[in-house]
């Protein structure tokens, strides 16, 4: 059985140079969105059924978990966020009239129904958070996806409607796949890999994906290193708005924010986030929706488009598409195709990268075999018609199928001396010359010892073959 090759599932490119325009509405420079993780009475608590208390994300410095034990004051911390936090960024929020999305740990909500209540009176997205706050990434698959279902249950039971978002926070590397599985979700959040949403294959379907924070949240006042002061907060988050605002002149992005009642709801820390919110007032080109008004914006503006990714195709596909960019040489992309190749080689320039490691790994004599299977420039094959697609378009792009009789003997001069001294032929990107750069270049390079230029040779070859490339995923 043949091996299949390795394959790098992480994507490490994005959107690379060029993201997208969101077009957020009315021209907005940057979509500010502020997310409030409600996860009081949904954390670790032998109450909930859980081996031991909460120790994550509290005023308590060094916490850990007391196995088969209540913490007291642990449990107290939570509680005031919920008993008072939470009220006093529901009147910062309601009296600014910024929609609030809430990440909703299903039975913390369930245990909570006048706050759900003020959510739903004040028009916020109820997101889900998962079934209870606690840790997921030892969770066997199984588990986790009976997990998923059940949140989503009691969530449409609490709130009389299912969620359309999800984020597990204290996810699983199986959380992403399992949640867009499910199949209901506009978005799901679980990464932090970008400043814009973006799609995923997701078998049969195409799932949103809407990148969280976990810099531009307060759950760094409980995190070493972190803020100490609401002022420090609202310093990070005015340096971040800033400078996305100012990027968003050309390129607008989105600016993630993250909250919880127990941290940011303390008097002295919200003073920061309050000063950030009436800093960014003064700003008419700001847009602050919801994360699911960003998922459907997202979804009409820039909907899904699904293409054929070189690092998913089958060894005869790959070499099919590729086996002719580096000249007569299919065995360059037949060895490519055997490199981990991931996301990031979905382009033009990851195949490059992905070829020329095949070419350049290669013996001398295969390289050589590959400069050698180059047609001479203005030469009896070119003539004769007799040149590959690629050279032909290649050539008459410096106008060299258009010569006259002085400037064909030139060439042939050229060519004759060239490959007389090196043994192989004169090789030029032409798409980068004119035919002037292209005799200048050559009367240079006949100049030249072999070895220095068997080395421009090569790289000439290299860049004739990202020119393919580009010309071919366009």
């Amino acid at each position: 059985m043949q091996k299949l090759p390795a394959r790098y599932s992480r994507n490490m490119i994005g959107y690379g140079a060029n993201a997208p325009d969101p077009k957020w509405p009315n021209g907005a420079r940057v979509a500010v969105q502020f997310v409030l993780n409600y996860e009081e009475g949904g954390e670790n608590n032998i109450l909930h059924g859980d081996a031991g208390s909460e120790a994550f994300l509290s005023d308590i410095a060094g916490a850990a978990p007391w196995p088969g034990q209540r913490h007291w004051n642990m449990e107290s911390i939570y509680e005031y966020g919920a008993r008072a936090g939470f009220w006093r960024l529901h009147r910062l929020f309601t009296g600014a009239q910024v929609p609030l999305t809430i990440y909703g740990v299903a039975t913390a909500l369930a245990r909570s129904p006048e706050q759900v209540a003020a959510m739903q009176d004040a028009g916020w997205e109820i997101a889900s958070h998962g079934l209870k706050w606690v840790e997921h990434k030892d969770m066997p698959e199984a588990e986790e996806r009976a997990a998923i279902a059940e949140a989503i249950r009691l969530h449409t039971e609490v709130t009389g409607e299912r969620p359309f978002g999800w984020y597990t926070g204290r996810c699983s590397a199986n959380t992403v796949r399992l949640v867009a599985e499910e199949g209901g979700f506009d978005y799901i959040s679980d990464t932090y890999d970008d400043d814009l949403p973006y799609w995923i294959d997701a078998g049969a379907r195409d799932q949103l994906i809407i990148p969280y924070t976990l810099e531009a949240n307060d759950m760094r006042f409980a995190t070493a290193p972190g803020y100490i002061t609401g002022e420090q907060f609202f310093t990070y988050l005015k340096d971040a708005f800033d400078t996305l605002y100012a990027e968003g002149e050309t390129a607008p992005k989105m600016m993630s924010i993250g909250l919880h009642c127990r941290l940011i709801g303390r008097p002295g820390k919200m003073a920061g986030l309050a000063k950030f919110l009436d800093y960014i007032a003064g700003f008419d080109d700001v847009w602050t929706p919801t994360r699911r008004e960003i998922a459907q914006h997202w979804a009409k503006t820039h909907p899904p488009k699904r293409i054929e990714r070189p690092s998913e195709m089958d060894h005869a596909r790959f070499v099919d598409l590729y086996g002719s960019i580096f000249e007569h040489s299919p065995w360059v992309a037949e060895r490519a195709h055997g490199l981990e190749l991931g996301p990031a080689h979905d382009s033009a320039i990851g195949v490059h990268s992905a070829l020329c490691r095949a070419f350049r790994s290669a013996s001398a004599t295969e390289r050589l075999g590959v400069l050698t299977a180059h047609p001479d420039l203005a030469g009896k094959l070119a003539a004769a018609k007799q040149l590959t697609a690629d050279s032909t378009a290649e050539q008459a792009s410096a106008g060299l199928d258009a010569l006259s009789a002085e400037e064909k003997a030139t060439f042939e001069a050229l060519n004759t001396a060239y490959t007389t001294k090196f043994g192989f032929p004169f090789i030029i990107a032409v798409k980068e010359h004119s035919k002037e750069s292209i005799l200048a270049n050559f009367h240079a390079r006949l100049a030249q010892d072999r070895a220095a230029e068997l080395d421009t040779a090569c790289r000439q070859v290299e860049r004739i073959a990202l020119h393919r490339l580009k010309a071919l995923f366009a």
